[in-house]
Parts: C-alpha cells; sequence; structure tokens
C-alpha cells in the first residue's frame, strides 16, 4: 500500500479538478452511483470529506452524517472543505489511531479508505457532467490495490453494485471503477 496521506492528496486534487465542472444546471443529472442524481451525489461527498476531517482532527469517526452545506453552493463549500481537510491530515501526518465505529484502524488505512470514496466519487461528478475524465494511472493502480480491503461481497448490492466485466487488456482506471460496480465504458 502507498502513503495513504499521499493518496488521499492525489485523490482531492483529482476530484477537486471535477468539481469544476459542475454548474447548477448539472445538479439534477444522473450519475453512475444508481439512485442518486449529482446534487445526491455531491452531498455524500460532503458527508465523506466531514467524515475525513473528523477523523483526522478527532481521531473518531462517527456513522452518523453531519448536517449538509447549502446545496446552492455545495461546490464551493466541497472545495473548501477539501484543501481544509488535507490541512488538517498533513498536521497529524496521517499517523495514529482512529477509532471508525468503535473499531481502531490506523489512520494510514482510513486515508487510503477515503482516497478510494474521493477519487471514484471525482470520476463520478466528472461522468454526471458528460466528461471523460479517468483517474490518474498511477493513483488508480494504487487505489485498485487497495480496494478489497474495503470492499467485500458483504458490501454487494447494498454499497457497491456487483463488479462489471472489463476487457483483461483495461487500464487501472476501469478495472478499479469496474470492482466498484460502475460501467467505466
Amino acid at each position: 500500500m502507498g502513503d495513504g496521506l499521499d493518496l488521499l492528496e492525489r485523490a482531492i486534487g483529482y476530484t477537486l479538478g471535477s468539481l469544476r465542472l459542475v454548474s447548477l444546471e448539472a445538479l439534477s443529472r444522473a450519475t453512475p452511483c444508481r439512485l442518486w442524481d449529482l446534487g445526491d451525489l455531491l452531498g455524500h461527498l460532503d458527508d465523506s470529506l466531514l467524515a475525513l476531517s473528523e477523523a483526522a482532527d478527532l481521531g473518531v469517526v462517527a456513522l452518523d452524517p453531519p448536517g449538509r452545506a447549502d446545496p446552492a453552493d455545495l461546490v464551493g463549500a466541497l472545495r473548501e472543505r477539501a484543501c481544509h481537510l488535507m490541512g488538517e491530515w498533513t498536521a497529524t501526518g496521517g499517523a495514529g489511531t482512529i477509532s471508525v465505529a468503535g473499531s481502531p484502524l490506523p489512520g494510514d488505512l482510513v486515508a487510503g479508505a477515503g482516497a478510494i470514496e474521493v477519487a471514484v466519487h471525482g470520476w463520478d461528478v466528472a461522468r454526471a457532467c458528460e466528461t471523460n475524465r479517468p483517474i490518474p494511472r498511477a493513483l488508480a493502480r494504487e487505489l485498485l490495490e487497495l480496494s478489497p480491503l474495503f470492499v467485500s461481497g458483504a458490501d454487494r448490492p447494498a454499497r457497491f453494485a456487483a463488479p462489471v466485466a472489463v476487457s483483461p487488456l483495461a487500464g487501472p482506471c476501469d478495472r478499479l471503477l469496474a470492482f466498484l460496480g460502475r460501467d467505466p465504458g
């Protein structure tokens, strides 16, 4: 596994680029996340960034999401939260133990899980904005290696759809997306 903090930083950088594509008109568009439109997905991403912020700041992740940002400025709030989040994680160095639902986990592992969440939803955002914006190859390869640690058969179909078949020649971005139940095509 690569350094979780490094993965999280690269995932946030990628996703910030995808957030630049969002317009108010796009908020009602469908996303690769079934049953969610882009506004719902951005709200979920906001929840994820808040949870990662709690992890860095308090050493604890609660499973109940806090209140969401105002939908009228959700993209601006997400950008600000993502930058603030990186400052919090950088201050801790990604080290230490974080309690997730009462289970202690290494901070590096939590940052890695956060990187998967952030990067893949960054891809979802770009896709909903009708833009082909693959996750960078090196980042996707590292996230693909981590993904089986966080997604098992028990997570399907509730949190993730069934894996999608892709060509054995598919690149790491397409294989990561397929493993997480998204059609990269």
